[in-house]
């Protein structure tokens, strides 16, 4: 086990869904296996004023949701370190004071965690400098998407780099964190039997399928700017198909491992104004149904959702050019067909029902249709054919 030194970790957009539904709960995961020390803290900011004993209830309960047989002494004890603090990100009121609380643990490493919209990423790193949060022991955590295009990229990453040095900043991508994600390093270059037929000559296309089964929860506001293609397509995905198609890295140090995946993004087929429309089939979230019961589409919760990126007539939208693995298609760069599931779910009335029992029929056949690996540009043609009418239905 890695030991930890005590630390503060502040998490900016500490009431929003990626805190309650994925750091925290693994947060409590580190804890209960011994890798936060007692004297460290967990702080909760958001703009909403709100007192610890309140947060500490709803992260309990964001806990108990996602993980198993919850041990509720050690839970308590977990709490016991978590704190929230009422804080505008842009504004300077309660800035002074925050500052203080957190020099007074001088010692410790402070951590920001910037869980928010990238629009705030800016104000907050200016604050940190302001405020002198930004010495040596501090370190602060960039969740994607960092900026909207390359202009606001370009503003962030200037922003971040006045406040801290590039040692202490840490752009992170939360999917890499799946045990899934993480093992198909193992998988690549650490299986005797998979290795050496990882080669274009034993590979005729690879389909990467992500499959969601959450709506928007709270990131409405957030999805309807951002929108499937930067919180889905130019991170996560794009990192899953690095992984399959890089080369070994000379080490698993980051900068190596940066280095391969590079060499591949580079060597990708550019999807641009002019073949966007042959390239990919875009559609939408629509009502979905689970034991007869309606869970809200996309037109429901103002988001893009239902989305796939696939080949037309042979031509795939992204070729890996890397080493041996020339000439490689990644048929499926984003294949997003999610149902949403809710607990507040309603009955629906018998006739209904039967409706949507033939829709999700349909669905299923098309779905079928196009899951197995495609041979040639006739099967594309259909699962293009098959995909539009799917998305005519839901548009």
């Amino acid at each position: 086990m890695i030991s930890v030194d005590p630390f503060d970790l502040v998490i900016f957009g500490g009431t929003g869904d990626l805190a309650m539904r994925k750091l925290l709960p693994a947060l409590y995961r580190r804890y209960v296996d011994g890798q936060v020390p007692p004297t460290s803290r967990i702080i909760g900011v958001a703009r909403a004023s709100d007192a610890s004993d309140n947060y500490r209830a709803t992260v309990r309960d964001a806990v108990q949701r996602a993980v198993k047989n919850v041990d509720a002494p050690t839970l308590d004890k977990f709490l016991a370190l978590v704190s929230y603090t009422g804080l505008d990100a842009t504004t300077d009121t309660g800035w002074k004071e925050f500052a203080a609380d957190l020099k007074t643990h001088s010692g410790k490493v402070h951590v920001f965690y910037l869980s928010t919209s990238p629009s705030l990423f800016v104000g907050i790193c200016d604050r940190l400098r302001a405020y002198g949060l930004n010495g040596d022991g501090a370190r602060v955590v960039i969740e994607k998407p960092i900026g909207k295009d390359l202009a606001s990229a370009t503003e962030i990453n200037d922003a971040v780099g006045s406040a801290f040095a590039e040692k202490q900043v840490f752009r992170i991508d939360h999917y890499l964190g799946k045990e899934t994600v993480q093992n198909l390093l193992a998988l690549r270059f650490g299986n005797i039997l998979f290795e050496p037929l990882w080669k274009a000559a034993h590979i005729d296309h690879v389909q990467i399928t992500v499959a969601e089964t959450v709506g928007l929860e709270k990131r409405a506001s957030y999805y309807n700017t951002a929108g499937a293609l930067r919180d889905m397509v130019q991170n996560h995905l794009l990192q899953l198909l690095c992984m399959v198609a890089m080369e070994a890295p000379a080490s698993l140090d980051a900068d190596a491992v940066r280095d391969e995946k590079l060499k591949v993004l580079r060597s990708l087929k550019a999807i641009g104004a002019n073949n966007a429309i042959l390239t990919t089939v875009r559609g939408q979230y629509r009502a979905a149904d689970r034991n007869l019961r309606r869970a809200q589409g996309r037109s429901r919760q103002l988001a893009l959702g239902r989305c796939a990126v696939l080949p037309a007539d042979g031509q795939a939208s992204a070729n890996s050019r890397v080493g041996n693995r020339d000439s490689v298609s990644f048929d499926s760069a984003f294949d997003l067909f999610a149902e949403r599931r809710t607990d507040r779910a309603e009955p629906l009335d018998p006739a209904l029902a039967a409706r949507r029992r033939r829709e999700a029929v349909a669905d299923d056949q098309i779905t079928r249709s196009w899951r197995p690996a495609l041979a040639g540009s006739a099967a594309r043609h259909e699962l293009r054919r098959g995909l539009r009418c799917v998305a005519a239905r839901c548009l």
